[in-house]
């Protein structure tokens, strides 16, 4: 198949539209079910290079889970903990210890699940019966991977009254060398960015403390091929295999990192013991779960949960304030945090908020004039800080 035409474009009025080859060449998908749309196959090509990326690094099954081209979290198939497995809403998935890819996908979708809602989901390889099941019961546009199960066809297949879009790549296609774009009518040249990251890039730590475990190395490298598929600027924080805050598209980097961090505190606290014991009533779906949730978790909002009306209807025992207190005595038990960056920072007041959020390890480019002053904030806080020496920019 050299060309696939599309419904419409980003929008409906943007017709026609089409994926085609440019130098002739046969497209490197099949599409198995459904009918992807324009937006579908940037989510999915975009996330389809993270993982295939990620898994060459980490040498893991590794997932994503995508939304207008960026990724709302990406991880690695380590083993889920019984409190993750609750606040991922998949600790009644059996045989999921047994598969690693099903372990990576539960791990992206359960990481920013408000985010992940409508996802594009992509998987280093292939789609078994665990995962199929994760992703039946979620609400998703579609799904790209390099070979899928029969069971989990069957599965996939049924989903969305038959149209689930299910996308099959060849995980040897290699793209040409250039890359081109048109922007109003004008077409943009670029080398593609082959940029290799793997653990030799973490060998210039800047700061006093040198000492970065390999798991937190795993870490750092999951963040920074996170964002290098996130739109820019961005900033990525990991932890345990995953990444658990994407703050992207952002003009400034400490909004990034401001935003980053709120998703990855919240992420910490949804596995406290004051939300994992949350009873609901009976037939409160996972996303109204995970709505209130966060409205239980926000600031502002807390007070909105706990009216009679809203706990009456939704929670089977009425549940206790997390007060704001509470929530920052919670967040000051995290550490071990890792920290990327798709280009430098420009003061020290993302350092600042990165401690506040646990962070240990960060990886950044270095280059700016006050590297001098974010490597001494960095060392105040005894964090480990790598420079990568190479931006990370994608748009």
């Amino acid at each position: 198949m050299k060309e696939l035409a599309l419904k419409y474009g980003c929008n409906p009025n943007q017709k026609p539209s089409r994926i085609f080859m440019e130098n002739g060449k046969d497209l490197p998908i099949e599409v198995l079910n459904g009918k992807p749309g324009y937006i579908n196959f940037l989510d999915a090509f975009n996330s389809w290079q993270l993982v295939k990326e990620l898994k060459i690094a980490t040498g893991m099954a590794c997932a994503s889970s995508f939304k207008h081209v960026s990724p709302t979290s990406a991880a690695v198939g380590k083993k889920l903990s019984p409190a993750l497995k609750k606040a991922c809403f998949v600790d009644d998935i059996e045989g999921l210890d047994d598969s690693p890819i099903a372990c990576a996908y539960a791990r992206a979708r359960g990481t920013d699940r408000m985010s992940s809602f409508g996802d594009w989901i992509a998987l280093s390889d292939e789609c078994d019966e665990v995962t199929a099941k994760i992703i039946s019961r979620e609400v998703s546009d579609g799904v790209i991977a390099p070979s899928f199960s029969e069971k989990a066809l069957e599965i996939l297949r049924a989903k969305r009254k038959g149209t689930y879009n299910i996308v099959k790549i060849d995980e040897n296609y290699i793209p040409e060398e250039l890359e081109r774009k048109q922007v109003y009518g004008i077409t943009f040249e670029q080398g593609r960015n082959n940029f290799k990251i793997d653990k030799e890039l973490l060998s210039d730590v800047v700061t006093a403390n040198k000492d970065i475990p390999e798991d937190k190395k795993i870490d750092l490298i999951i963040s920074l091929i996170t964002l290098k598929y996130t739109q820019s600027n961005s900033v990525c924080f990991a932890y345990d295999g995953q990444a658990i805050g994407v703050g992207a598209g952002q003009q400034s980097r400490i909004h990034c990192t401001r935003l980053a961090a709120q998703k990855a505190d919240l992420w910490h606290l949804r596995q406290s013991e004051k939300v994992l014991n949350l009873q609901f009533a009976d037939g409160v779906g996972r996303p109204d779960k995970n709505n209130i949730i966060d409205l239980y978790l926000s600031d502002d909002e807390s007070d909105l949960v706990l009216g009679d009306d809203v706990w009456q209807k939704y929670f089977a025992v009425r549940p206790e304030p997390f007060t704001k207190e509470e929530k920052k005595a919670y967040l000051k038990t995290i550490t071990g945090v890792s920290l990327g960056s798709d280009a430098f920072f420009p003061f020290s007041d993302n350092i600042d908020r990165a401690a506040k959020s646990g962070v240990s390890f960060v990886a950044q480019p270095g280059g700016s004039l006050r590297d001098d002053i974010v490597i001494s904030a960095a060392d105040s806080y005894g964090m480990a800080m790598v420079f990568t020496g190479m931006r990370l920019f994608h748009h």
